[in-house]
């Protein structure tokens, strides 16, 4: 505590969930991400997530200091299990140079427009400049924003989608057929999606926690998207894919090598995931080369808060060119120590 206080200079923005909505900015957020990891990996400014978990109710936390940008902060993902399983997700963003309190966020919808963006700025630096035949495994909300940002940096002659429900895919392989402007196919199997694909979207979680696809599906030169396993206990690759792979990006490397199930699994299996891996700074960076023709690359996600944090602030300047969210009548006073 200080004498020594001031409220901020600016009243405090509220972004909701439906703001974001409107808001929801793709390549904007692509352009954000890029400049985020083209600095150096850094776990001074971006350490991992930090969980307090009671059993019933549970926070992680996920700060960051981006080199990039005015802002830093913090999201924070709150849980209870008191009715069933009820999250919610809190960004908090400051000024670098006061401390003030600048925003508060609504982090449902940054979460996955975060994720797309971060995948399609590696898929970027990781497949060929042709045209790629695409399979996608999953319909649903990871699925979908990932097609749609990926078409932003990639070029896709043909999509294959497999869904378990037959409605679903069929839905889907409508609405990106008039979307994207190529031919996209409903698959009857997962192997029938990734066969032959240049380029594989994982986007569905496993109901057993079993990988999604098998090796032997997955050619020589493919690139492979995971986003669906994020904790120990979840699986989306097999161990023999991963051992097959030329090279493993990860957009935080110390969190997928040991906190993916994917990793641990085949670290276990006798894989040298340590050498395998670099990280998407080094790739932008390109202290790691890529072969783009040659090789299984991988891209594998655990998301982090430095993704949350400069989508957050792209997203705060957007609302308030365009006017949106709501001017909070108070805030908090930033104290001189």
């Amino acid at each position: 505590m200080s004498n020594e206080s001031q409220s901020p200079a600016r009243p405090v923005l509220f972004l909701t969930d439906a703001d974001i909505s409107a808001l929801s900015d793709v390549p904007r957020a692509i352009r954000a991400i890029r400049d985020a990891y083209s600095a150096s990996a850094d776990e001074r400014r971006n350490p991992g997530r930090i969980f307090a978990d009671s059993g019933r109710e549970w926070t992680r936390v996920m700060p960051s200091v981006p080199v990039s940008g005015r802002l830093f902060g913090a999201k924070s993902i709150n849980g209870s299990f008191a009715d069933g399983l009820q999250v919610s997700y809190l960004i908090s963003l400051f000024d670098k140079e006061t401390a003030d309190l600048v925003a508060l966020v609504d982090g449902n919808r940054v979460t996955g427009l975060r994720t797309a963006a971060t995948t399609a700025v590696a898929v970027e630096r990781l497949v060929p400049a042709r045209p790629l035949r695409v399979g996608v495994i999953g319909s649903g909300f990871e699925a979908q924003s990932h097609t749609s940002a990926l078409a932003l940096v990639a070029s896709f002659g043909s999509v294959s989608v497999y869904s378990p429900t037959a409605a679903n895919r069929e839905a889907f392989a409508r609405r990106f057929t008039d979307a994207l402007g190529v031919p996209v196919t409903p698959a009857q199997t997962a192997e029938e999606a990734a066969r032959g694909a240049d380029l594989i979207l994982c986007a569905a979680r496993s109901r057993d926690e079993s990988p999604t696809i098998a090796a032997e599906w997955v050619g020589a030169d493919a690139t492979v998207v995971s986003i669906g396993s994020t904790t120990p206990a979840q699986r989306e690759l097999p161990a023999d894919l991963l051992s097959r792979a030329d090279l493993i990006v990860a957009d935080g490397v110390d969190e997928v090598v040991n906190g993916s199930g994917d990793l641990i699994a085949a670290r276990a299996a006798g894989v040298d995931v340590d050498a395998l891996t670099a990280s998407l700074n080094d790739i932008l960076l390109e202290v790691r080369s890529v072969d783009r023709d040659c090789g299984i690359r991988i891209y594998k996600s655990t998301g982090s808060g430095l993704q949350d944090i400069v989508v957050a602030e792209a997203l705060v300047d957007l609302a308030r060119e365009r006017g949106v969210g709501t001017a909070l009548p108070v805030g908090i006073v930033t104290t001189r120590k």
